[in-house]
């Protein structure tokens, strides 16, 4: 449960992150840091049931494409989660992007929280 939490956070903050950076890709109609922490949780749930069916559906395509077929399929996660949240992207192009650098974000904001959490288990 601890584990998920953090996760939402972490959601949380790359979407903050993001939407401040380049707000012209990811924006919130009036985002507040519930709105945001509302995101982070669709986000994560939708990573945990959604993408995984998707990415299964488009195994043959992701296979003749090395991957890059990915992209899209984070977009399309992207784009689901803007449905369900107030979360805005500037279009499907703009939402690959997006979910690019929320991928670069979330990535480097784990890796701080995952480093301090080891530090605290070597003590």
């Amino acid at each position: 449960m601890q584990h998920f939490v953090i996760r939402v956070i972490v959601n949380a903050l790359a979407l903050w992150l993001v939407s401040t950076l380049f707000p012209s890709l990811l924006y919130f109609q009036a985002g507040g840091a519930g709105d945001f922490l509302l995101a982070g949780l669709t986000l994560g749930l939708v990573n945990a049931v959604v993408r995984p069916i998707l990415l299964i559906l488009t195994l043959p395509i992701n296979i003749v494409t090395l991957g890059l077929f990915t992209l899209v399929v984070n977009a399309i996660v992207l784009q689901i989660v803007a449905a369900l949240t107030r979360l805005e992207t500037g279009g499907f192009f703009a939402a690959i992007l997006a979910s690019i650098l929320l991928s670069i974000a979330s990535t480097i904001i784990s890796s701080v929280l995952g480093g301090e959490r080891r530090d605290r288990n070597r003590a």
